[in-house]
């Protein structure tokens, strides 16, 4: 699920859903406005496009799932009219956070494929994530993450022994001013792993609002927005997290897709001394 406070469904809802979960998370009633894709907008993000795939350079504050607010309030809905197909499959989805690539298909064939081979680890990904801290040397996280019942956040995971195995792979690409440019790779596809194992680790992603310096933050953020406080608290109004690359190859395709770092992204980084 993502971590998303517009336009997706409400975690609190699963959590008066499933009362046998015990959880911290205050029901929270307040929606806040739902970011619009405009007609024009969505051909600049395309990446490639031909009768099967729709690959995309999704921005950080778009959701991928359709909501309640029409087509134009999601990536799907709005690749839907795009294309004036009836149904477009979402194979690797972002967090509206997370900015990158994002590949749908256009039939159920090709979706199928590309799915099984997401499950079987065919796929290639590799993440650019802006963490704090300078990372000096090339790390691998092994640790098992599952659901955080003791945090406020409903959608939170955590590293727990009980959990399922996630391994995640950071190699600093620059460092200065306090912060790490890092490639990042997975060898597993959790819920938010790049981000829970960044916060074992230390190195939390810059802008995270669940996984940064208090959870509270995604709560406050729901309940009164982007103010002066949490960016002071987060530096930047989104997670620093982008997907740069997918490799279909191994999937039996002839393709890799890739998305340069976001112009805020880049921002930041240059505004650290970090060169990108």
């Amino acid at each position: 699920m993502s971590a998303d406070p517009q336009g997706a469904p409400d975690p609190a809802e699963d959590f008066f859903a499933n009362s046998a979960r015990a959880c911290g998370w205050p029901r929270r009633t307040r929606q806040g406005p739902v970011r619009m894709i405009a007609p024009e907008e969505l051909p600049t993000w395309i990446v490639h496009e031909d009768e099967r795939l729709l690959v995309v350079d999704k921005p950080g504050d778009v959701v991928c799932h359709p909501s309640k607010a029409g087509p134009w309030s999601s990536l799907v809905g709005a690749a839907r009219e795009h294309t004036g197909l009836p149904t477009m499959h979402l194979v690797f989805r972002l967090d509206r956070e997370t900015s990158g690539i994002v590949v749908l298909a256009k039939d159920a064939k090709m979706a199928s494929r590309l799915q099984v081979a997401m499950q079987e680890r065919k796929v290639g990904k590799v993440y650019f994530a802006i963490l704090t801290g300078e990372l000096i040397a090339p790390v691998t996280v092994d640790q098992p993450l599952g659901d955080d019942v003791a945090s406020q956040v409903f959608v939170k995971s955590t590293v727990r022994p009980d959990g399922q195995k996630s391994v995640t792979h950071f190699t600093p690409v620059a460092t200065g001013g306090g912060f790490t440019l890092a490639r990042v790779v997975t060898d597993t596809g959790r819920k938010h792993q790049i981000r829970a194992h960044a916060q074992w680790l230390g190195h939390l992603l810059v802008g995270d609002k669940i996984y940064g310096p208090d959870a509270r933050c995604y709560l406050d953020f729901i309940d009164h927005g982007w103010t002066e406080p949490l960016a002071a608290k987060l530096l930047l109004p989104r997670q620093a997290l982008h997907c740069a690359e997918i490799d279909l190859r191994p999937a039996g395709l002839t393709q890799v897709f890739s998305a340069p770092l976001p112009a805020d992204l880049r921002a930041f980084c240059l505004s650290r001394g970090l060169p990108v």
